[in-house]
């Protein structure tokens, strides 16, 4: 049977110039993320199918691969769902497995914990540039801290990182769930309507406010309501402080001290981040997962066309698992996205320890290979990577290919050693 070459589809596989640079960023994130006192952590990437299915990852609900029963639990005879055939699944975020791993372990744990979690996860998902249906997510969550320095924290870790990636003039967007929810409630939507508000709502930079205004009404909402909805957005454009505008615009719809609250993180982070980068309130961020009470955020990279990472208070998740009441915020960026950035830019990785090829003609004596390795031996143990290989015909074409990757200095060796 001939072997199929290419990876399935939504999969792909990592040539060593991109795994050079993935390995860089991923030591680059824990560096950066341990001095912010994030503490590393794993989870599987199987979990188990009900934990998927709790109704805590929004659509992406939907995409989750799903594995079959094993051995004496499997039974097709007699299957007659979905539930009779799988019972686990393929992770489809980190956050759902984080939130049990914390129940499973909290006594072990510090408290708050500030979690680092980097790893694989699947979604069966349509492929596109930057986007695969096995990718990699690294977040940060901060579990058992109520308070806002939760969340400046995470955006200070997050924007220090991407300072150090070369990333500047980036936008940070954030908004309050709380500020969403009073919106929709001072202009009159049923409570029970908000989802949909805001599903619309999200494509306010798509579509505009007449856009926005017109989905509304074909939704069937009544005028009233969306003239008043959309009416705070208009006065919103005149406002320098938008978030404290709010606060008395909105007044008993809106939960007490959220506006403040907002307004503290927002000043905070402006206050000590070292990055360059602008943090914009947005009131249109909305953010698909149903699990977020409070604050959200997103960052936007110039010319990307989607986010490049974004996250969110998560107060009631660990709850809706186990009767512990557990605060909870989380910021996630989006790695494979950067990656690609980076990829496109024909990024270098920095101080990287030099890469030396020796390549030495085929059937080397004994003697004369084993100082040649020991000449390397000594190389590497002084910070240099070196790579030996035997010598091709093609000279040429051989030293073109490693210096594509990254390969800079070339010494050849032959049997006879006065020869060059």
């Amino acid at each position: 049977m001939a072997l199929t070459k290419k990876p399935v589809n939504g999969m792909k596989d990592i040539l060593p110039q991109e795994m050079q640079i993935r390995d860089y960023v991923i030591g680059l994130i824990k560096e950066t993320y341990k001095s912010f006192g994030f503490t590393p952590m794993e989870t599987p990437v199987v979990e188990s199918l009900p934990n998927l299915t709790s109704k805590q990852g929004g659509d992406n609900e939907k995409l989750i691969f799903k594995i079959m029963k094993r051995g004496e639990k499997l039974n097709l005879e007699t299957a007659s769902c979905e539930e009779d055939l799988a019972d686990s699944g393929l992770r489809y975020d980190l956050t759902v497995p984080l939130v049990r791993y914390y129940t499973n372990n909290v006594n072990q744990l510090p408290k708050p914990f500030k979690a680092l979690q980097i790893g694989p996860v699947f979604r069966a998902d349509r492929p596109q540039k930057g986007r695969f249906r096995q990718f990699y997510q690294c977040d940060i969550d901060i579990l058992g801290e109520a308070g806002n320095i939760a969340e400046i924290e995470l955006i200070l870790a997050t924007t220090t990182l991407l300072g150090k990636l070369g990333f500047s003039g980036f936008t940070v967007r954030i908004n309050d769930r709380r500020i969403l929810k009073a919106m929709a409630a001072a202009s009159g939507f049923p409570e029970d309507s908000y989802d949909k508000v805001f599903i619309i709502l999200d494509k306010m930079d798509k579509i505009g406010l007449s856009g926005v205004a017109e989905e509304l009404a074909e939704s069937g909402f009544s005028k009233a309501s969306i003239d008043q909805y959309l009416g705070m957005f208009e006065a919103l454009e005149k406002e320098e402080d938008g978030i404290s505008y709010l606060g008395q615009a909105l007044g008993e719809h809106l939960e007490a001290g959220a506006a403040d609250n907002l307004k503290e993180i927002v000043d905070s982070v402006q206050a000590t981040a070292s990055a360059d980068f602008q943090l914009a309130f947005d009131p249109t961020l909305v953010r698909g997962m149903s699990y977020y009470t409070g604050t959200i955020f997103e960052i936007e990279i110039a010319g990307l066309g989607c986010s490049a990472g974004g996250g969110g208070r998560y107060d009631e998740m660990v709850g809706k698992f186990t009767n512990l009441q557990v605060p909870a915020c989380g910021f996630s960026i989006g790695f494979e996205r950067i990656i690609t950035i980076l990829m496109d830019q024909n990024f270098q990785v920095p101080g990287a320890a030099g890469k030396k090829a020796y390549l030495i003609e085929k059937n080397m004596p004994k003697n004369r290979l084993c100082e040649i390795l020991k000449q390397a031996q000594k190389e590497r143990e002084e910070g240099v990577q070196v790579l030996i290989a035997v010598m091709n015909k093609n000279k040429k074409f051989q030293k073109e290919q490693l210096a594509a990757e990254g390969y800079e200095e070339f010494q050849e060796y032959y049997k006879d050693e006065m020869k060059f």
